[in-house]
C-alpha cells in the first residue's frame, strides 16, 4: 500500500498542474521570442553583417597599406643602390618618382635623400631650395627643423651669416633636440663672417651643454682651439672679463710700465 504523499491523488493532480503551467509558460516564452525575433531579427542580422564587413574592410585596408609601404621601401633601397653605384641621374629620377607616388613616410625620405644627392653633386643652391621646400611642406615639426638645419649647414659655405641664422636661430635654443647642430652651423658662419667673439660664445655653449654628443663636443673644442691658435680669441681677456677685472692695456710706445 502506497503511504507516501506523492502517491495520493491530490499530489498527482498538483504535479499535473505544475507540468501544465510549465508547458504554458515555456510556450508563452517561445511565442514572445518568436515575436521579438520577427520584429528585431533583421536588425540584429544587419548589425552582425555590418560588423563583419567593417572588420574585413579594416583588415583589407591595413594589408593594402602595408603592401604599398613594402613596395615603397623596395623602391627606396633600389634608388639608394643606384646612388651608391654612381648613377646619380637614375637615382634622382627614381627618388622623384617615389616622392610623387610612394606610401607612408618613404616620400619624405626620398625627398631628403634627393636633396642630399644635389648637395653631393655640388649643386648647393638646388639642395638648399629642396631643403627649404621640405621645411615648408612637412607637417612633422622635427622633420621641418631637420630640413632647416641641413639647409643652414650648406649655407655656411654657400650663403651668409644672416641666411644661416634665418634658418636655424629659432632651433638653437634650450630644449630643442637639434639645438647643438644649429649652434654649430651658426658658429661656423660667424667664423666665416669674422665675428670670432660671437663664434667663441656659440662654441662654448655647445661645450657647456651637458647633453652634447661626444662628436659635437670634440668638434666644438677643435673649433675653439683653432681660433685660439690663429689668435682670433683671447682666453685670458675672457677670464678677466668673467672675473670682473679690467683687461690690462699694452703700454704706449716709449712708455715704461710702472713697477708694482
Amino acid at each position: 500500500m502506497c503511504r507516501h504523499f506523492l502517491c495520493s491523488p491530490l499530489a498527482k493532480a498538483q504535479m499535473s498542474n505544475d507540468n501544465i503551467f510549465r508547458e504554458v509558460d515555456e510556450e508563452l516564452r517561445s511565442d514572445r521570442m518568436r515575436r521579438f525575433w520577427q520584429q528585431f531579427g533583421p536588425y540584429v542580422i544587419g548589425a552582425a553583417v555590418a560588423i563583419v564587413l567593417l572588420v574585413a574592410i579594416n583588415e583589407g585596408w591595413a594589408w593594402w597599406q602595408n603592401s604599398r609601404a613594402a613596395a615603397s621601401s623596395d623602391r627606396l633601397y633600389a634608388a639608394l643602390e643606384l646612388a651608391d653605384g654612381g648613377d646619380t641621374q637614375a637615382a634622382q629620377a627614381a627618388l622623384e618618382e617615389l616622392a610623387a607616388t610612394g606610401s607612408g613616410g618613404y616620400p619624405t625620405l626620398a625627398r631628403f635623400r634627393e636633396a642630399g644627392l644635389l648637395a653631393a653633386s655640388g649643386d648647393a643652391a638646388a639642395a638648399i631650395a629642396a631643403y627649404d621646400a621640405l621645411a615648408t611642406s612637412e607637417s612633422n615639426p622635427r622633420l621641418r627643423e631637420l630640413a632647416l638645419v641641413m639647409a643652414g649647414n650648406l649655407l655656411v659655405d654657400a650663403g651668409t651669416l644672416e641666411e644661416v641664422e634665418s634658418r636655424v636661430a629659432a632651433i638653437a635654443v634650450e630644449g630643442n633636440p637639434l639645438r647643438n647642430a644649429a649652434r654649430e652651423a651658426i658658429g661656423l658662419a660667424q667664423v666665416k663672417a669674422g665675428e670670432t667673439t660671437g663664434a667663441q660664445a656659440t662654441f662654448e655653449a655647445i661645450l657647456n651643454d651637458p647633453l652634447t654628443q661626444n662628436s659635437q663636443r670634440q668638434r666644438a673644442g677643435f673649433y675653439l682651439a683653432q681660433l685660439l691658435a690663429q689668435g682670433d680669441i683671447d682666453p685670458e681677456a675672457e677670464a678677466a672679463g668673467e672675473a670682473g677685472e679690467p683687461t690690462p692695456q699694452a703700454p704706449a710706445e716709449g712708455e715704461v710700465p710702472a713697477a708694482e
